[in-house]
């Protein structure tokens, strides 16, 4: 087996940080399999002559040549920014991107180079994923891909996509398993200190952080039901609440904010109990009490819909003073194997758990639970 070819497509304006991080982590694999095995010959192009990064940082870079895998970073996708105008400023990069998928090239971004992938026509009719965040823009700019903002990494033909940042370690991993072996794959995550056994970006998700709706209606019974998160969900007295009628409470509900009430309410429980695993000793069904559950089993049913995790495998890898890792999972292919389906739950920002328009089943809609149901 030869060396495996790698660009690394430099921009104005891209992270740093995403140009290096992939190409390091390939080095150390490369010293841990040995001289006598297949590296990775990596080479930082672009089509300018000097490219200025993020913060300042001048990369040298090498005239785009021949490649198995082009590596697209991303750059800071910042409030304000006119992204077309940022997307049509980088044409050249974005010709190199098109040109080497035409050669039958491996294509993969980190971050929000997914933007750039889809400029280049790439991400039409593919499975796709970029940093949670700004998932629903991509979506939005690219209709015709299916954007699924709960995976940490998506493969479909020849292209790959990842989520935000530290995903490029994901996809590298996966690179150093598929090209050489999975023990050196793990080594190089023991000797980096990265974890290799994420299998979704879900639990990192902060609802708080993605854009408000701006109508007051949706944000005043957000703001009731998260003073009211112990109570139980009862959508009757939620409209009297607000002097409408149930019908009119999810109109307006839905219209304004793309979720039904009791999504909300669900989305914004597991928030707190998050919180509360990553932060106090108390018990899980202490916790699942305290946000308005009275069966743990049924709150742990729930809290694993939204994050991908059940709370106790949660807190072993999210709680701040913790060591312990949660559970492994598969991870999405990468270049260089064969596509296969990605593992990964959807985000609880906009899945109910159990719930239908016509109705809930149990305690805050799901099955098996002692509450009663209600509509909607």
């Amino acid at each position: 087996m030869s060396a495996l070819r790698v660009g690394v497509l430099a921009y104005p304006g891209c992270f740093a940080s995403e140009v290096f991080g992939v190409p390091d982590l390939l080095t150390m694999a490369a010293r841990i399999s040995g001289p006598d095995r297949a590296g990775y010959e990596v080479t930082v192009v672009s089509p300018r002559r000097r490219v200025v990064a993020s913060g300042g940082v001048a990369l040298a870079v090498s005239p785009p040549r021949a490649a198995d895998v082009l590596v697209v970073p991303g750059f800071e996708l910042h409030t304000g920014l006119d992204v077309d105008a940022a997307l049509a400023s980088l044409a050249p990069e974005i010709a190199v991107i098109r040109a080497h998928a035409a050669a039958g090239g491996a294509v993969v971004s980190i971050c929000v180079g997914a933007f750039l992938l889809a400029e280049a026509g790439l991400l039409g009719r593919r499975r796709a994923t970029t940093a949670w965040l700004f998932a629903d823009e991509l979506a939005r700019r690219c209709p015709d891909a299916d954007v699924r903002p709960e995976l940490l990494v998506a493969t479909d033909t020849g292209v790959t996509t990842t989520a935000a940042f530290s995903a490029m370690y994901d996809f590298a991993l996966e690179l150093i398993r598929r090209h050489s072996g999975a023990g050196v794959a793990r080594t190089t995550a023991r000797m980096a200190l990265v974890d290799d056994a994420r299998t979704s970006q879900t639990p990192y998700v902060d609802p708080r952080l993605l854009p408000q709706p701006g109508n007051e209606f949706s944000r005043r019974v957000m703001r009731w039901l998260d003073q009211n998160l112990a109570a139980r969900y009862d959508l009757a007295a939620l409209s009297g609440t607000f002097s409408v009628s149930t019908r009119t409470l999810l109109r307006r509900f839905a219209q304004e904010t793309g979720q039904s009430p009791l999504e909300y309410l669900q989305s914004s429980r597991v928030r707190r109990a998050r919180h509360l695993l990553e932060t106090t000793d108390r018990t899980v069904a202490a916790i699942s009490a305290t946000v308005g559950y009275r069966d743990p089993g049924t709150f742990a049913a729930l809290f694993a819909k939204h994050t991908g995790r059940r709370p106790r495998d949660y807190r072993a890898t999210f709680r701040r003073d913790a060591t312990a890792k949660g559970p492994r999972g598969t991870r999405g292919p990468l270049p260089g194997g064969e596509d296969q389906p990605v593992t990964g739950r959807s985000p609880g920002t906009g899945v109910g758990a159990g719930a239908s328009p016509g109705g809930v089943a149990g305690e805050d809609g799901v099955p098996g639970s002692d509450g009663p149901g209600s509509p909607g």
